[in-house]
């Protein structure tokens, strides 16, 4: 049994990581900034009241957690603000980059002490921040916070694998969530995706950029 910590899990694929962890016999701690009835009926023990951006919640976070390892963080909050080039909000481009590129680093210097050899970290980033995939423009806020997010993974494969810790990055899919108006695949799938593709996450294949079907995914 692993004990798996994932944030923004109150709904969406946070929400489906726990239910599917948690049925898989894990124990599953979901971050949150508030609760829903939905992950209460998982039975998984709740740390809500967390924002990512603040690390006074991340330091209470890291007090519940105690003394005890975590073997698989995801990284999973995230959000996303459409805009194009008329209606850029440099306001919420700086949000995006606080929750979707600061907040995974923040939850990783929050937990660095719960962390050991053996231990994954997962961040669920997109492919519209890959440089070499992007053919339609917009969403700047969401792409380069996301294209940010997976430098700041790439820097933690460097950093941690030394120490037997495994970073992965990846790309759930277009998932039908709140965030994407409901268009897409289930989250139970991209779920089920993702947690196919940590199992097989170790420090040999740390690092890789990767879509939750299987396949890595270009810069």
């Amino acid at each position: 049994m692993a004990t798996i910590l994932v944030t923004g899990a109150n709904r969406g694929i946070g929400l489906e990581l726990c239910r599917q962890y948690a049925a898989r016999g894990d124990d599953v701690v979901a971050v949150c900034r508030r609760s829903s009835p939905e992950l209460g009926e998982t039975h998984v023990e709740v740390i809500d009241h967390v924002d990512v951006t603040s690390n006074s919640d991340l330091a209470r976070m890291r007090r519940t957690i105690g003394d005890r390892n975590i073997d698989i963080l995801v990284n999973n909050a995230g959000i996303l603000m459409g805009d194009t080039l008329e209606t850029i909000s440099l306001d919420a481009m700086r949000l995006q980059f606080e929750i979707n590129t600061l907040g995974p680093l923040r939850v990783v210097l929050a937990l660095r002490e719960a962390l050991s050899e053996g231990s994954k970290i997962a961040i669920v980033t997109s492919r519209v921040g890959s440089l070499e995939d992007n053919g339609s423009g917009n969403n700047y806020g969401y792409r380069v916070s996301k294209a940010a997010a997976n430098m700041v993974g790439v820097n933690l494969v460097h950093d941690l694998g030394p120490k037997g810790i495994a970073v992965g990055l990846y790309h759930p899919g277009l998932v039908a969530t709140e965030m994407t108006r409901g268009n897409g695949i289930p989250p139970a799938d991209a779920a089920a995706g993702l947690i196919r593709e940590i199992d097989a996450l170790d420090v040999s294949n740390a690092g890789e950029f990767r879509h939750a079907e299987g396949y890595q995914l270009p810069w």
